[in-house]
């Protein structure tokens, strides 16, 4: 993985956490606000800016388009974001060892 795709930022941490399964922009909003109970909440733009730049990335793809539904779009996330998800989940799981460090 290179050097700046790490540390994912929360957002783009629980999106690609959300697309683990078939989702759209709205169900991904609602399923990051379910797992954080409420704390956080993707606004549209931030939502959309990042789905361009994780496809740019290739770590999400479009799964499916109903164009029968405005074009709504079903996204999923790839091999290589799922790579991308797993070595965050190995930063993550390291500081929170560390932090233990200061328990005494």
């Amino acid at each position: 993985m290179a050097e700046r795709d790490n540390p994912l930022t929360e957002a783009v941490f629980y999106i690609l956490l959300t697309l683990r399964k078939p989702n759209h922009g709205y169900g991904i909003i609602q399923e990051v606000q379910e797992l954080t109970n409420g704390r956080l909440t993707l606004g549209a733009g931030t939502l959309y800016g990042a789905i361009q730049t994780l496809q740019k990335k290739d770590w999400i793809q479009i799964y499916s388009v109903d164009t029968e539904s405005r074009k709504k779009k079903e996204y999923i996330i790839t091999d290589r974001g799922k790579e991308v998800f797993r070595e965050e989940q190995r930063r993550l799981k390291e500081l929170l060892q560390n932090s233990l460090l200061m328990e005494d």
